[in-house]
């Protein structure tokens, strides 16, 4: 089979599925977090282990958002050429992958593991929402709901346990290379539908490219530039990065914070918990305030204003962890599904939708990457974390004057 041939039974891949084929994409989604969600809770161990101050650990941190920010806008370029399923495929490998890296290549390695484990997470945050779209054209906000919830526990299952595995199984690497091991088992689940597509395919090859809707090689729609002069596009990039930043942030700090405040590292671990875990059912309920009034303000603002709450709370009574990781927890979790969810509603094509997913991860994530690096740095200068939350917070107040803008439907 020539080049033109495999190219073209690689998009004929990229049907819409149904039943429990299309299902596996929420499989997909619980492995989009783990790899980074269980660095919080041992990145002091790492620190130890290796030497870093509080500013290396930030920048280990900030990493896989910078690496979502560079990687995001090529995802639609690789999809033309191998189509949206297969390089989902692909990145499933390199999850596993840049886990082992990760663990057990030393200290160089520890870098280039991130970086590729994170840019093969980039590619699923980017395609997850057109897959979703595809497969669930009549309940976007519902899928998106889904498989944010799918997200969050994926991370919330890391962070709970990270600490723990570490303690048993005798030091962080062995906790954190153990995040290979889900993606390879969805990789194997995700090459049967691939396959089962192709056989689908090789009875209707002509008309299978006339009829995925959603792949990233339909080139109708608007141009890039023409995206970029949209103002509701840098609104739904604005609030995925104020969003993500706070998330990021918190995820990859708040046990440090906890034990700062007088808790145990058990504890700590149970507060990182709860603010993820939490947001599995802030994320399926927010869907219901999505078209309130005809726009998605109401449910913009609604997820913003908690994690305002737990910030101001964490500054005035650090004593109430427990309380402000539970607040957080219903904001980001709810917040997540309206960032994912606005990216879908507000593309107008299907390939407008994927340059959207694109860019607005892309320059969103850079903006986030910020928040954990800064986080860290201004500790590191202080001593204390009353500065660092007070400038999370304002990110925060952010975040709510942009769900006002991104919430409104320009269509």
């Amino acid at each position: 089979m020539g080049m033109m041939g495999t190219k073209r039974l690689h998009l004929a891949s990229d049907r819409k599925a149904t039943g429990l084929w299309a299902s596996l994409i929420f499989l997909v989604s619980l492995n989009l977090r783990p790899s980074i969600a269980a660095v919080g809770p041992v990145i002091e161990r790492i620190g130890s282990d290796l030497g870093w101050a509080g500013g290396l650990q930030g920048l280990l941190a900030a990493i896989p958002l910078v690496a979502f920010a560079a990687v995001s806008p090529l995802v639609p370029s690789l999809t033309s050429r191998i189509g949206v399923d297969c390089t989902i495929l692909l990145a499933l490998i390199a999850i596993a992958l840049g886990d082992v890296i990760r663990s057990f290549t030393g200290g160089v390695g520890i870098w280039v593991g991130t970086v590729v484990f994170a840019s093969a997470i980039a590619v699923g945050n980017v395609l997850v929402p057109v897959i979703a779209k595809r497969d669930y054209a009549d309940h976007v906000a519902t899928a998106t709901g889904i498989y944010s919830a799918c997200i969050t526990c994926g991370s919330a299952a890391a962070g709970l346990t990270a600490s723990a595995m570490a303690q048993a199984w005798g030091g962080w690497r062995y906790a954190l290379a153990f995040w290979a091991v889900p993606p390879l088992i969805v990789a194997v689940l995700w090459t049967a539908r691939i396959v089962h597509s192709w056989r689908d395919a090789a009875f209707d090859a002509c008309n299978a490219l006339r009829q995925m809707p959603m792949t990233a090689s339909d080139g109708s729609g608007c141009s890039m530039p023409a995206l970029l002069h949209r103002p509701m596009t840098w609104w739904v990039t604005l609030f995925m990065g104020t969003q993500s930043s706070a998330f990021y942030t918190m995820s990859n700090w708040m046990p440090s914070v906890s034990e700062h405040a007088g808790f145990g590292a058990t504890a700590a671990g149970v507060h990182l918990f709860v603010f993820q875990f939490t947001g599995i059912f802030s994320g399926l309920l927010i869907p219901r305030l999505m078209r309130i009034h005809g726009s998605q303000i109401c449910a913009a603002v609604a997820s913003s204003l908690p994690m305002v709450v737990a910030g101001v709370g964490m500054l005035a009574l650090p004593a109430g962890m427990p309380l402000w990781a539970f607040i957080g927890g219903i904001g980001q979790g709810a917040s997540l599904v309206v960032a994912l969810a606005l990216i879908a509603m507000r593309g107008r094509t299907a390939a407008e939708t994927v340059r959207l997913s694109g860019f607005a991860q892309s320059i969103g994530y850079l903006i986030a990457s910020l928040g954990p690096l800064l986080f860290g740095a201004l500790y590191q200068l202080t001593g204390a974390y009353v500065v660092s939350i007070t400038v999370m917070t304002a990110i925060a107040v952010v975040q709510c004057v942009v769900a006002v803008l991104a919430g409104h439907d320009d269509a």
